[in-house]
């Protein structure tokens, strides 16, 4: 049974080419808030204040008072309380054209969980020390100043969320998503659009069927995917899985393992500060393996394109590299112990291999292209 709201008042006044129906009410305050509305945007906000208050305008856009009561009647916005829920539930009866509805509420930043779903609103939620499960069949959803963990989903709007404490889940059918730091892990799925995300403390999976992703810092391991767009990605703190159907990728730094494909892009890798394994259909290659971890194996290959690798002064590693049509110098080194070699005749097309150990063998690192050259350089660090 649903105990009713302590009080609630409302009016109706005219405010431009609108009538508008403002309702206010205050509930007690509860462990957990709900809210589900079949009309209209939703903004929750988390402060000091002990009770729950509540604001509802819907505004009707009708040719007289009389026709707009009419409309705001078949939109209900009932408050009470249900166990240790305070619940606002907007219901809809029959079809409304030409009115809207914004819901404002205020409840205390002690709340351990706000539940809301709309049916194509946006929703705004912040300030607030506990969990947040936002929902919403296509409108946008911005999230901030959350402690707990964060699941917002929408149907097809953007879902932007500023500084959670805890863990992140995300999903949109084919908005962008934005997150600017969290505490806990982070998995987003967007069904096209792009995603950026500033930092994050632990591990990530991060995937669009089309967008591009950016992600600044990532605490743990990474995966990230997109159908299409490219990949920039700033300083990873474990290895990285990355892919993508046709774009680019471009990655700072790694700590961990890196496995990364392209369709058809330019692959970039620097500070590496282990092993990595790169494959792309059609572009160039640069990789930098660092000083001062254990080299692990790598394996670069392109069919078109060039292949550029900075290798650190202390690097252990057995290099193994090929051309099978070379298109300039063929293969190039600044290593006295890699030992390059070509076979072709004198105006066909050459073939060129190198081999050599650096700094007593170790770890093979294997460089491939079809048609292109191979230039092996020293890091500057």
């Amino acid at each position: 049974m649903t105990a009713p709201a302590l009080a609630q008042q409302s009016r109706v006044f005219r405010e431009g080419n609108a009538w508008i129906e403002e309702t206010t009410g205050t509930l007690p305050a509860a462990r957990n808030v709900a809210v589900k509305l079949d009309l209209g945007n939703l903004t929750i906000k988390g402060g000091a204040a002990q009770a729950i208050t509540y604001s509802i305008r819907k505004r009707a856009f009708a040719p007289s008072e009389a026709a707009a009561r009419k409309q705001f009647e078949m939109y209900r916005v009932n408050a009470g309380r249900q166990g240790d829920f305070a619940v606002l539930r907007g219901s809809l009866e029959g079809n409304v054209r030409r009115m809207n509805a914004d819901v404002l509420v205020q409840a205390p930043r002690s709340t351990e969980l706000v539940k809301v779903s709309t049916e194509g609103g946006n929703e705004t939620i912040s300030g607030f020390n506990g969990r947040v499960d936002a929902q919403t069949g296509g409108g946008n959803i911005n999230l901030d100043d959350i402690a707990g963990a964060v699941s917002a989903s929408s149907g097809g709007g953007n879902v932007t969320v500023g500084n959670v404490g805890s863990d992140v889940v995300l999903r949109t059918g084919g908005g962008n998503i934005v997150v600017g730091a969290a505490k806990g892990r982070i998995v987003t799925s967007s069904g096209g659009g792009n995603i950026r995300i500033g930092s994050g403390a632990q591990a990530m999976t991060v995937e669009t069927g089309g967008g591009t992703i950016n992600v600044e810092h990532c605490g743990g391991e990474l995966k990230a995917e997109t159908g299409g767009g490219s990949l920039d990605l700033g300083r990873i703190v474990g290895g990285a899985e990355l892919q993508t159907g046709g774009g680019s990728i471009r990655l700072a730094s790694a700590n961990g393992p890196v496995v990364a494909q392209s369709g058809g892009g330019r692959v970039e890798l620097f500070n590496l500060a282990e092993g990595a394994h790169v494959e792309t259909g059609s572009g160039p290659i640069t990789a930098e393996f660092v000083s001062g971890r254990p080299f692990t194996g790598a394996n670069l290959e392109t069919p078109v394109g060039d292949i550029v690798v900075y290798l650190g002064s202390d690097l252990r590693a057995t290099v193994k590299a090929s051309v099978d049509v070379a298109t300039g110098h063929g293969i190039r080194s600044e290593f006295p112990e890699i030992r390059v070699n070509s076979e072709g005749g004198q105006w066909g097309p050459k073939t060129f291999f190198a081999d050599g150990n650096l700094n007593g063998g170790g770890p093979v690192l294997r460089l491939h292209t079809s048609t292109g050259d191979i230039v092996i350089k020293r890091a500057k660090k």
